[in-house]
């Protein structure tokens, strides 16, 4: 079984997808490795609602990584917290860590079997953002946290905002034709392998 992001790229496209069922989740897992990164993969949550979010997430993960019995967060990013979420035939155990947890990461917990730790991808962040933050947290040489990554995205997103700029200003003066906004590259689409088996981390 593959993980996949398919990132739509219009809003209808986005209301479809929300729509749809949970395998179309929004995930990207690293392949097996010879040795653990510090990231397993990355999740890109429709909201900031865990009870929501959190069942469908599980639900795919239960058959790769074994049973899902608890996952911590740091509460920075997530209003509510839920003690317990109810999830295909179980209930998820949720806790949080505030000082000892990277706040862009959610750490997964299956008994007897494991420990896994993904990038939370904000909900609001743009396909191409998206795409870049699920590749890089997927790569198995990976050395990168949850919050250097974001902070990698957001330095590369200073940096296309600058150029974009740059282009208006030379377009605006002639320096080349206008170019059709209706135009728009095509969105990538990121698949990541079947995810590696625990390292007894």
């Amino acid at each position: 079984m593959t993980a996949t992001i398919s990132l739509p790229p219009t809003a209808e496209a986005e209301a479809d997808d929300r729509s749809s069922s949970a395998s179309s989740l929004r995930l990207s897992l690293a392949p097996a490795g010879p040795a653990p990164a510090l990231l397993d993969g990355a999740w890109w949550p429709r909201s900031r609602d865990l009870g929501a979010e959190l069942p469908s997430l599980a639900a795919v993960l239960d058959p790769l990584w074994g049973r899902i019995t608890r996952v911590t967060v740091n509460p920075t990013h997530w209003p509510v917290v839920p003690r317990k979420v109810p999830v295909a035939g179980h209930v998820v155990k949720v806790g949080w860590f505030l000082a000892e947890q990277d706040p862009h990461e959610l750490m997964l917990l299956s008994y007897r079997t494991g420990r896994w730790n993904l990038l939370v991808v904000p909900p609001q962040t743009t396909p191409v953002s998206a795409a870049w933050l699920m590749a890089a947290a997927s790569d198995p040489l990976g050395t990168s946290t949850a919050s250097r990554l974001m902070e990698e995205a957001a330095r590369r997103r200073t940096v296309y905002e600058a150029e974009r700029s740059v282009e208006e200003v030379w377009d605006s003066e002639g320096g080349h034709e206008a170019r059709d906004p209706a135009v728009r590259p095509p969105v990538p689409t990121v698949t990541a392998a079947m995810p590696r088996q625990p390292m007894g981390r």
